[in-house]
């Protein structure tokens, strides 16, 4: 038995003919934190640092929908959401509506850790914030350009967007600037055991583009976007209300614990039969240093790492087109 890890930069209809000039940014990202969790595992930091740590690295890199590329809400307003949870202890922190959090992950870990709760939202998270002296800027740093033509895009064809979704085409049939698969950007997670089995789970996104003021999706709902116990830790990305609806975190720890499935039996189970198709995607590793990263959209942006072996993959469609 020994470490593993695995991140994702969220699942959706990711077309093929994804162009370079979008897709390579995000691989690179991933890559980037991928030795970063790795170099943190070897150095022997507790998973719990470890999840954390990756995952404030993903948010502050614009290409996902997390922190500084946090899209926006029917207002064109931001509302960021994180939780984060440890698998030995099973305790767990969350946050929601948060506009001028730079890292909502660690946000979250300061409610598990330095509060009798487990989650705050909005106004009050947000004052917390600010009695612990973490970090804060003005809302309009987490506005982009590209945000907001999503937002427009989003608008235009009166829906409500998932991770990735397609493009609209306007009356003219010619695609929009956010052609070829990348009207939207992804939920960022982090999930990693060490060699002693210690599990911790974390997960950070802006939401879903045009979703209303106050929607809260599946991110920081423990035991549906992230989950940690003694068996596994996972954290999913793609339609928050379907896998608030199929608890898909804890069912996949459930799965483990009572029927006596293995990881990628569990895994497999709720996102390819218990889930609908096109609505999400997790990744996950177990108490003995076994990895999946199951979807049952067209893609996800994902990577993983394993000392055991020496295994390492970043990916974004089925393994048949792994990038390395």
């Amino acid at each position: 038995m020994g470490w593993a890890i695995a991140l994702h930069g969220g699942a959706g209809d990711i077309s093929h003919s994804l162009p370079p000039e979008r897709r390579q940014p995000r691989e690179e990202a991933l890559r980037h934190c991928l030795k970063i969790g790795v170099e943190a595992l070897k150095a022997q930091r507790p998973p719990l640092d470890v999840v954390e740590l990756v995952v404030r690295e993903l948010e502050n890199i614009p290409h996902f929908n997390a922190g500084k590329g946090s899209v926006l809400t029917s207002e064109g307003t931001v509302e960021m959401e994180a939780s984060i949870m440890d698998g030995s202890t099973m305790n767990c922190g969350a946050v929601s509506g948060l506009t001028t959090i730079v890292n909502a992950i660690s946000l979250a870990r300061l409610v598990m850790e330095k509060t009798p709760h487990i989650y705050l939202a909005f106004h009050g998270a947000e004052e917390f914030a600010r009695q612990q002296g973490v970090e804060t800027v003005d809302s309009s740093h987490f506005i982009t350009a590209e945000n907001i033509e999503r937002l427009k895009q989003a608008k235009a064809a009166n829906r409500v967007q998932i991770d990735y979704t397609q493009p609209i085409q306007n009356d003219t049939k010619k695609e929009t600037s956010f052609a070829n698969g990348d009207s939207q950007i992804g939920t960022v997670g982090c999930v990693a055991v060490d060699s002693h089995g210690n599990l911790a789970s974390a997960t950070s996104t802006g939401g879903l583009v045009n979703k209303m003021v106050g929607r809260i999706g599946d991110t920081p709902v423990i035991g549906a976007g992230t989950y940690a116990d003694k068996r596994c830790a996972v954290s999913a990305t793609g339609k928050g209300e379907a896998i608030i609806r199929g608890t898909v975190a804890r069912d996949v720890a459930a799965l483990m614990e009572f029927k006596g499935l293995s990881l990628k039996e569990a895994a497999n189970c709720v996102v390819h039969e218990r889930t609908p198709k096109g609505t999400v995607g997790l990744v996950a590793v177990s108490a003995t240093g076994e990895v999946v990263m199951p979807f049952n959209t067209t893609g996800m942006f994902r990577a993983c790492a394993t000392e055991d072996g020496g295994y390492s993959e970043i990916a974004i469609w089925p393994a048949t087109s792994k990038i390395e």
